[in-house]
């Protein structure tokens, strides 16, 4: 926990539901051990697309489609939303999920591998939500990159580890130092990437969220 639990608990009393399928999914979800985005986090979330209203989606880690779904109400009907999963159970739950929300139109679920099915892609997206294997998002950087148009957003979920990320490699678990460093590298290349303006939020487990810079010179400068 990156956030003390008193603050955590008054955020979420002040939270207003998502709507009855949502909330449905949400929960039956957590039954079942699936990850879901944190509700401070899905606020976060709604607040940035009503801002920067997108017309087309990427999302890496699908898991059951919650968020895709969360995604759909606070975006326009004409935003495509694409979302990439390769675990068969939850590419079942997903898309029988969108079936139960009449959303297949808008969004559309990628079978496969993330890092394989980046590389198949054209873009450009204006906004991209990553949620999948963390210790793979520095692997994912460059494809990211690559179809993520100027000015778009990118959002990378979970990047404090529950606090780990602070600490030494030495005082993290030997099995989890591999997942620890690549998520330090992926923050310091996040920071200081050119093409980037970021800003690294304490919000559930950790929020980033970048801006791709315009081609006009160095960031900042217009």
């Amino acid at each position: 926990m990156i956030v003390e639990e008193r603050v955590i608990g008054y955020l979420h009393s002040l939270e207003t539901e998502n709507g009855e399928l949502l909330e449905t999914i949400e929960a039956e979800a957590l039954e079942e051990g699936v990850p879901i985005i944190r509700k401070e986090t899905q606020s976060f979330l709604k607040v940035l697309l009503s801002i920067q209203k997108p017309k087309r989606i990427l999302e890496a880690g699908t898991a059951v489609g919650f968020s895709a779904l969360l995604m759909s109400e606070f975006v326009s009907e004409r935003c495509r939303i694409e979302t990439i999963e390769n675990y068969g159970k939850r590419i079942a739950a997903a898309k029988e999920n969108f079936r139960r929300a009449g959303k297949e139109h808008q969004i559309t679920l990628l079978e496969g591998d993330v890092m394989e099915v980046l590389k198949t892609l054209e873009g450009p997206y204006d906004f991209i939500f990553m949620d999948a294997a963390k210790g793979q998002y520095i692997h994912y950087l460059p494809e990211v990159l690559r179809i993520l148009e100027e000015g778009g957003v990118l959002v990378s979920d979970n990047v404090m580890q529950d606090g780990a990320v602070l600490e030494s490699r030495f005082a993290v678990e030997r099995r989890d130092r591999t997942i620890h460093a690549r998520m330090r590298e992926y923050l310091y290349r996040l920071k200081h990437e050119e093409q980037l303006l970021t800003s690294i939020v304490p919000l559930g487990d950790g929020v980033a969220v970048s801006v791709k810079c315009k081609r006009t010179g160095k960031r900042g400068e217009k």
